[in-house]
């Protein structure tokens, strides 16, 4: 939806920059947003059956998205429900998925691999997203130029690919069940309400419980902020990557922008993982070969670069932070695991703080990085009057700052929510950890009204708001640490 959704409302429905910022922001207001009445109701009826649901509403959505019904006020409306669906999906789907893979770190033995587990399980999430953008251009290339499909219209076939991996999904989450069965509810009316969860209640006086949710309510006035910022990958910075970079791309920079380099240097930062971690010599030759061969690969396919360069289309920055996510998960838990052993390792709240301050220096980057660059301004048909020619490189750094950013906060911050939770109202806590992200997420539209204004006032608001957030968490972070 990231890579697309924000270009599909312009090519399709000729919408401005401010009525597609309002959309979009709605859209992603009401994804985040309703994981709270999903995590509610999951904590009645149980989690893993709001799962299912929820995969096959979002299903629904997603074939309504993927018909091409034009740009007439029908289409306006089956667009409009087609997005509800998908968010009334998410909301059954994303809080509780996250809620049962907390619960499999809930035993003693298991407790200190929660922050860990959950960045695996973030990268996992980006391995999908780091290929959605491609396989949305693929697809769309293919529609124009084999089936003769309109610009507009080919924008439905990227949505076909979100209904296949959706089935793939569901799949998976039925033939895997075995493995993860520990962590399965099927609640009733009836429950006596015995057992350990029903233990873990109790040893939460009233006051425990009140200060562990004025704690977690703090966290959610900071992760607002952050999402705010953060999404602006689908807004502004994409208006930027088109607009404003460059559309063709040479040499190696021009690497960057086939997916499969980008996998091949993750198999070589796996690589060396196991080479200088590994214990015996198969896995350090095991390790060997994952760097070499990637960088055979790498090799051979920087000697088949056209010398005309390789296209570069707005979408396709999508990819670099979900492929920054799976690349640089391993070195973060590496490195957290190593402060960890030397009693070093920040909490919880200490990692969202400077994730915020990470997230401002990429939006002083772009600040700096658009120094001197014109005002947007359109022409009857939407194309840009001051098209510039900045390298794709700025976007590209940007991003990975910001990734670093995410990884401080995002499956932290969701970590954390699973620890301080009370128990009985876990579920609509991490319901509000997602309505904190629906506020930040409906904020995003800010930045989007400001486009048109000097792209520095743009960045820098954004950057400012990071600092200010960052400032907020160091002032209570004490009060934050004591429940962590």
């Amino acid at each position: 939806m990231l890579a697309v959704f924000t270009l599909f409302l312009q090519a399709n429905f000729n919408f401005d920059e401010k009525t597609t910022s309002t959309i979009f922001s709605s859209f992603l207001m009401f994804v985040y947003f309703l994981p709270l009445f999903g995590g509610a109701l999951a904590d009645k009826v149980g989690y893993s059956k709001l799962v299912t649901i929820g995969i096959f509403v979002m299903f629904a959505g997603y074939i309504l998205l993927a018909l091409p019904l034009g740009n007439n006020s029908v289409a306006i409306i089956a667009m409009a429900g087609a997005l509800a669906l998908v968010s009334i999906g998410t909301g059954l789907f994303k809080g509780n998925l996250q809620v049962m893979v907390g619960d499999l770190y809930n035993e003693q033995a298991y407790s200190a691999k929660r922050d860990a587990g959950f960045s695996l399980f973030y990268m996992a999430i980006n391995i999908g997203a780091m290929f959605a953008p491609t396989a949305a251009i693929k697809i769309m290339e293919w529609a124009q130029n084999s089936l003769g499909v309109s610009v507009a219209d080919s924008y439905h076939y990227a949505f076909a690919v979100a209904c296949a991996s959706l089935v793939v999904s569901i799949l998976i989450f039925k033939f895997g069940k075995s493995t993860y069965k520990q962590v399965i509810t099927t609640k009733s009316k009836d429950d006596s309400g015995k057992g350990k969860e029903a233990e873990a209640v109790e040893e939460l006086s009233p006051a425990e419980t009140k200060e562990r949710i004025i704690c977690l309510c703090l966290v959610f006035a900071v992760v607002i902020f952050f999402w705010m910022a953060f999404h602006q990958n689908g807004l502004t910075l994409t208006f930027f990557a088109r607009d404003y970079t460059a559309q063709t791309s040479i040499g190696l920079e021009a690497m960057q922008f086939d997916v499969t380099n980008l996998v091949a240097a993750i198999f070589i930062v796996f690589g060396l993982f196991s080479v200088f971690q590994g214990k015996t010599g198969k896995e350090k030759g095991i390790g060997s070969a994952l760097v070499l061969l990637p960088l055979a690969y790498l090799y051979w396919n920087y000697t088949q670069l056209p010398a005309e360069g390789v296209s570069v289309d707005a979408p396709i920055f999508q990819q670099f932070n979900a492929c920054f996510v799976v690349m640089l998960t391993p070195v973060s838990i590496a490195i957290f695991s190593w402060l960890g052993k030397k009693g070093l390792e920040p909490k919880a709240p200490v990692k969202i703080g400077l994730g915020m301050l990470v997230a401002a220096t990429a939006y002083l980057l772009m600040t700096v990085g658009s120094i001197g660059l014109p005002v947007p301004e359109y022409a009857a048909d939407g194309s840009n009057l001051h098209m510039a020619n900045v390298s794709p490189n700025l976007l590209i750094e940007t991003y990975l700052i910001l990734t670093f950013a995410e990884l401080l906060l995002s499956p932290i911050g969701i970590s954390f929510v699973t620890k301080v939770a009370p128990p009985k109202y876990k579920g609509m806590m991490m319901g509000g950890w997602f309505v904190s992200t629906a506020i930040g997420n409906f904020l995003v539209q800010i930045p989007g009204y400001l486009w048109g204004k000097e792209l520095t006032i743009v960045w820098g608001t954004l950057m400012v708001i990071c600092i200010v957030a960052a400032l907020f968490i160091f002032s209570i972070i004490k009060k934050l640490n004591k429940v962590s």
